[in-house]
Protein backbone atom coordinates (compact mmCIF):
# COMPACT_ATOMS: atom_id res chain seq x y z
CA UNK A 1 0.00 0.00 0.00
CA UNK A 2 1.14 3.09 -0.55
CA UNK A 3 0.07 7.21 0.02
CA UNK A 4 -0.05 9.73 -2.24
CA UNK A 5 1.72 13.04 -0.96
CA UNK A 6 1.87 16.48 -2.71
CA UNK A 7 4.33 18.74 -2.04
CA UNK A 8 5.68 21.89 -3.04
CA UNK A 9 9.53 21.94 -3.62
CA UNK A 10 11.62 24.67 -3.97
CA UNK A 11 13.09 25.70 -7.47
CA UNK A 12 16.64 24.66 -6.58
CA UNK A 13 15.55 21.11 -4.81
CA UNK A 14 12.86 20.95 -7.88
CA UNK A 15 16.15 21.63 -10.67
CA UNK A 16 18.16 19.36 -8.86
CA UNK A 17 15.46 16.49 -8.05
CA UNK A 18 15.07 16.84 -12.16
CA UNK A 19 18.66 16.24 -13.14
CA UNK A 20 18.71 13.20 -10.77
CA UNK A 21 15.75 11.86 -12.95
CA UNK A 22 16.77 12.57 -16.38
CA UNK A 23 20.72 11.18 -15.26
CA UNK A 24 18.93 8.07 -13.98
CA UNK A 25 16.53 8.01 -16.97
CA UNK A 26 13.43 8.11 -14.33
CA UNK A 27 10.31 9.86 -13.53
CA UNK A 28 10.76 12.97 -11.46
CA UNK A 29 8.42 11.07 -8.43
CA UNK A 30 10.67 8.41 -8.97
CA UNK A 31 13.81 10.02 -7.84
CA UNK A 32 12.39 11.96 -4.90
CA UNK A 33 11.07 8.57 -3.48
CA UNK A 34 14.58 7.72 -3.39
CA UNK A 35 15.85 10.45 -1.99
CA UNK A 36 13.60 10.46 0.85
CA UNK A 37 14.03 6.20 1.30
CA UNK A 38 17.86 7.14 1.64
CA UNK A 39 16.76 9.97 3.98
CA UNK A 40 14.79 7.84 6.35
CA UNK A 41 17.43 4.25 5.83
CA UNK A 42 20.52 6.39 6.76
CA UNK A 43 20.00 8.42 9.71
CA UNK A 44 21.71 12.22 10.11
CA UNK A 45 25.00 11.62 11.91
CA UNK A 46 24.32 14.51 14.38
CA UNK A 47 21.21 12.28 16.00
CA UNK A 48 23.62 8.62 15.96
CA UNK A 49 24.75 7.65 19.35
CA UNK A 50 28.61 8.11 20.39
CA UNK A 51 28.83 4.31 19.44
CA UNK A 52 27.11 4.03 15.86
CA UNK A 53 28.86 7.20 15.00
CA UNK A 54 32.12 6.18 15.60
CA UNK A 55 31.56 2.21 13.78
CA UNK A 56 30.81 4.88 10.71
CA UNK A 57 33.79 6.45 10.64
CA UNK A 58 35.46 3.18 10.76
CA UNK A 59 33.57 1.80 8.14
CA UNK A 60 34.47 0.84 4.79
CA UNK A 61 33.29 -0.92 1.37
CA UNK A 62 32.25 -4.32 1.87
CA UNK A 63 35.17 -6.78 0.98
CA UNK A 64 32.79 -8.51 -2.26
CA UNK A 65 31.50 -4.90 -3.29
CA UNK A 66 35.39 -3.48 -3.08
CA UNK A 67 36.24 -6.88 -5.37
CA UNK A 68 33.37 -6.06 -7.87
CA UNK A 69 33.89 -2.30 -8.15
CA UNK A 70 37.54 -2.70 -8.82
CA UNK A 71 36.98 -5.43 -11.70
CA UNK A 72 34.42 -3.82 -13.15
CA UNK A 73 36.66 -0.52 -12.97
CA UNK A 74 39.34 -2.24 -14.42
CA UNK A 75 36.71 -3.83 -17.26
CA UNK A 76 35.13 -0.61 -18.04
CA UNK A 77 39.09 0.88 -18.66
CA UNK A 78 39.94 -2.17 -21.12
CA UNK A 79 36.13 -1.52 -23.00
CA UNK A 80 34.54 -5.00 -21.74
CA UNK A 81 31.67 -3.08 -19.98
CA UNK A 82 28.38 -4.71 -21.28
CA UNK A 83 25.22 -2.08 -20.53
CA UNK A 84 24.48 -4.76 -17.02
CA UNK A 85 28.00 -4.24 -16.11
CA UNK A 86 27.87 -0.25 -16.44
CA UNK A 87 24.42 -0.12 -14.91
CA UNK A 88 25.85 -2.44 -11.58
CA UNK A 89 29.65 -0.02 -12.12
CA UNK A 90 27.37 3.27 -11.56
CA UNK A 91 25.22 1.65 -8.69
CA UNK A 92 28.72 0.83 -6.77
CA UNK A 93 30.14 4.27 -7.37
CA UNK A 94 27.19 5.73 -6.40
CA UNK A 95 27.07 3.62 -3.16
CA UNK A 96 31.12 4.38 -2.97
CA UNK A 97 30.26 7.91 -3.15
CA UNK A 98 27.32 8.27 -0.71
CA UNK A 99 29.15 5.96 1.94
CA UNK A 100 32.33 8.37 1.60
CA UNK A 101 30.47 11.55 2.10
CA UNK A 102 28.68 10.18 5.23
CA UNK A 103 31.51 9.21 6.77
CA UNK A 104 33.38 12.47 6.26
CA UNK A 105 29.92 13.86 8.10
CA UNK A 106 30.75 11.11 10.80
CA UNK A 107 34.25 12.06 11.53
CA UNK A 108 33.29 15.99 11.77
CA UNK A 109 30.65 15.39 14.02
CA UNK A 110 32.85 12.69 16.20
CA UNK A 111 35.87 15.42 16.24
CA UNK A 112 33.07 17.67 17.34
CA UNK A 113 32.01 15.91 20.24
CA UNK A 114 35.78 15.11 21.19
CA UNK A 115 35.34 11.40 20.18
CA UNK A 116 38.24 11.77 17.57
CA UNK A 117 40.96 14.09 16.76
CA UNK A 118 41.33 14.68 13.49
CA UNK A 119 44.39 13.34 11.53
CA UNK A 120 47.36 15.30 11.15
CA UNK A 121 48.85 15.80 7.34
CA UNK A 122 52.42 14.47 7.00
CA UNK A 123 53.85 18.23 7.02
CA UNK A 124 52.16 18.90 10.46
CA UNK A 125 53.73 16.20 12.28
CA UNK A 126 56.12 16.89 15.26
CA UNK A 127 59.49 17.25 14.49
CA UNK A 128 58.88 17.93 11.04
CA UNK A 129 60.96 20.71 9.49
CA UNK A 130 59.33 23.48 7.80
CA UNK A 131 62.16 25.39 5.53
CA UNK A 132 60.93 28.22 4.12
Amino acid sequence: MSDRVTIELPDDLARRARAAAAAGHRRLEEAVVEWIGRAVAEPDVGTMTDEELLRLCDSMLDAADQEELSRLLADSREGRLDAAGRERLDALISLYRRGTVRKARAWQEAVSRGLRHMPMAADDRPGTDHVA
